[in-house]
């Protein structure tokens, strides 16, 4: 009837115009905007609200630094310590530990986890759930693989943090679910040179993949990287470590091999899932741009940066977190 598809009509034609009751676009299609490679002044346009870039060669010092010091939320970041403290006390790999209800419990803040209560697994698949996948439940059933409560585990990891001259990081709780988890852009590094100084750690933190057997279930558990650049296979990354909470947002500590220098970075408070690789992104290909030769003796700090080419293609935008 004609006065019927009229009305209709007239129906969809409102629907279309109200703001209340339009359709909104899906926040997983919207695209950030494009961020430049450089600033006006030649440097990495880094988005993190805290960042540093260390020459991790003997004698080397900051190569960029933004906010370097200023203590604040590291998430998952925190595993570095809390493996750093399991290793000292002697894990034993191959010895295995059983997932209980109590490791739920410490965890069930955070992310879906694979390891199920009941669930057998060595040490050494429990480091690389930790480590590659930030798995929460591996950490606390690390901790009493060594004869560690949570609690107790993360009093040790400050204790180790004091140790190692770390005079702002702190540990509230093993995983990183706590937001008073605390340290700096350059204490992260140097927590991030201390496991890669141990060879099975480090060999770890350079997987892109791993594959986890329970003892005591049949079926496989695979393991990805939560590192990006790791997976990617375009730079020659030495290792790093992840993080995020809704308070500490995206972070990243990792070290790489650029040209024939080994440098340590690390992005804390970046807004987007994907901006603290593209910080990295942006870092390294600034780094590329002025060659980073060793400086004659007379050259002084102050020295401009050399005039950077046209920029390069904006890196991927950032992704809202799954």
């Amino acid at each position: 009837m004609p006065t019927r598809s009229l009305a209709l009509a007239l129906v969809a034609v409102c629907l279309a115009s109200s703001p209340s009751l339009a359709r909104r676009p899906s926040h997983r299609g919207i695209a950030s905007r494009s961020v430049a490679p450089l600033t006006r002044d030649g440097r990495p346009n880094i988005q993190a609200q805290a960042a540093v870039i260390v020459d991790m060669t003997p004698g080397g010092s900051d190569l960029y630094s933004k906010n370097a010091d200023a203590v604040r939320p590291i998430a998952s970041i925190s595993k570095l310590m809390a493996v750093l403290v399991v290793m000292d006390r002697g894990l034993k790999l191959e010895g295995t530990t059983v997932i209980t209800k109590d490791d739920k419990k410490v965890a069930w803040k955070g992310a879906r986890s694979r390891l199920l209560e009941g669930m057998e697994m060595t040490n050494r698949d429990l480091l690389h759930a930790a480590l590659i996948a930030s798995d929460n439940r591996a950490i606390p059933a690390l901790g009493r693989a060594v004869g560690l409560a949570p609690e107790q585990l993360a009093a040790e990891m400050t204790k180790k943090a004091r140790a190692m001259g770390l005079a702002h990081t702190e540990f509230k709780d093993p995983t990183g679910l706590s937001d008073n988890n605390v340290s700096t852009p350059r204490e992260t590094i140097r927590m991030l040179r201390a496991v890669l100084a141990n060879p099975t750690l480090a060999e770890i933190l350079k997987k892109p993949h791993y594959v986890a057997q329970p003892v005591n279930r049949r079926g496989l558990i695979e393991y990805t990287n939560t590192d990006q650049l790791v997976r990617t296979g375009r730079w020659q990354v030495l290792g790093g470590k992840t993080g995020y909470t809704d308070i500490a947002r995206y972070c990243l500590v990792v070290a790489a091999k650029l040209g024939d220098r080994e440098v340590g970075m690390a992005f804390l408070g970046a807004e987007g899932k994907l901006t603290r690789f593209g910080d990295f992104q942006r870092a390294a290909e600034w780094m590329a741009r002025q060659n980073f030769r060793p400086a004659p003796a007379e050259t002084t700090a102050s020295t401009a940066p050399a005039p950077a080419p046209p920029p390069a293609a904006p890196v991927a935008p950032a992704a809202a977190h799954p």
